[in-house]
C-alpha cells in the first residue's frame, strides 16, 4: 500500500513527488503559529542568536525550546508506547523509549522532514556544514516540538509526533537494547575490562547544558554530545560500538 503522508514517507527515505526540503516549516509540523516569534526561536542555532538581547547567555537562540521540547518528546512517545505495547512492562518500555528519543533517532527525523534547511546558523558555520550535524539536528528537532506545543498545546504536538516517529516506532519488533548494555555485553564476551565513560567537557548555560562524554573499550574510543550525561554516554556507546568488530 502506498505511504500517503509525507513526514512517514520521508523518514522512510523515499519522499513523495511534490514533497521536497524546502517546504514552510509550518506544513512540515502540521501547525500554523498563532506566535511566530516561538517558530523563529525554535530554528535560531545559538551562532546566529542576539545575544545582546539579553543579560542572559543564549536567549534568543533554540536553547530554551530544545529544554520544553525535551519533555514533551518524552511524554508524548511514553503515551504512545503505554497505547501500543499494553502487556510490556516498565523495563522493555524504557528500552523503547531510552531508543526513539535518542540523538540518532532524534537527527535521522530531522533531516528527513527537512529541518536543517530552515535553521538560522551563522554563516561561518553553514560553511562548517553545522546544519548537517547530528547534535544540532536533534537539537533543532525539540525545539520546535517546544515551539509547537506552547503554541498550540499537546494536540498538534501528539499529531506531529506520531506522524514523524511513525516509521522509528514501527521498525523495532522487539525492545531495543541500549547502548551502554551492547557495549558492556561486548566487553564482557570477549573478557575485558569494562567500558570507562570519562565526561571530557561540559558547555553551554545551565538550562541548556551540553555534555561531551567518552568511552574506551580494548583501545578504541567513542565519544557522544547530549544534553545530560546519561544520554551523551548512551551516544558515546554507540559511536564507539559502530566502530568495533562484531
Amino acid at each position: 500500500m502506498a505511504v500517503r503522508d509525507p513526514l512517514v514517507a520521508a523518514v522512510l527515505g523515499h519522499p513523495l513527488s511534490g514533497w521536497t526540503v524546502g517546504t514552510p516549516i509550518e506544513t512540515i509540523l502540521g501547525h500554523t503559529f498563532a506566535r511566530p516569534d516561538l517558530l523563529r526561536e525554535a530554528l535560531t542555532h545559538r551562532s546566529a542568536a542576539h545575544v545582546g538581547r539579553s543579560r542572559h547567555k543564549g536567549v534568543g537562540s533554540n536553547e530554551r525550546l530544545e529544554f520544553v521540547g525535551d519533555r514533551v518528546l518524552g511524554l508524548l512517545i511514553a503515551e504512545w508506547l503505554a497505547e501500543r505495547f499494553p502487556d510490556e512492562q516498565e523495563g522493555a518500555l524504557g528500552q523503547r523509549l531510552g531508543y526513539l528519543v535518542s540523538q540518532p533517532v532524534l537527527a535521522t527525523v530531522a533531516e528527513g522532514i527537512g529541518l536543517g534547511a530552515a535553521l538560522d546558523v551563522a554563516p561561518g558555520e553553514a560553511r562548517a556544514g553545522v546544519k548537517r550535524q547530528a547534535t544540532v539536528l536533534a537539537d533543532a528537532l525539540e525545539a520546535a516540538l517546544g515551539a509547537l506545543y506552547l503554541d498550540g498545546g499537546l494536540a498538534p504536538a501528539r499529531i506531529f509526533v506520531r506522524r514523524a516517529f511513525g516509521a522509528a516506532m514501527t521498525a523495532q519488533a522487539v525492545p531495543p537494547k541500549d547502548a551502554k548494555t551492547a557495549l558492556q555485553e561486548w566487553a564482557q564476551g570477549r573478557g575485558l575490562p569494562l567500558p570507562e565513560y570519562i565526561i571530557a567537557s561540559r558547555e553551554g548555560p545551565s538550562h541548556a547544558p551540553a555534555f561531551v562524554v567518552t568511552v574506551t573499550v580494548a583501545g578504541a574510543t567513542g565519544s557522544g554530545t547530549a544534553g545530560s550525561k546519561r544520554a551523551a554516554e548512551q551516544a558515546a556507546a554507540t559511536d564507539l560500538l559502530g566502530k568495533l568488530a562484531p
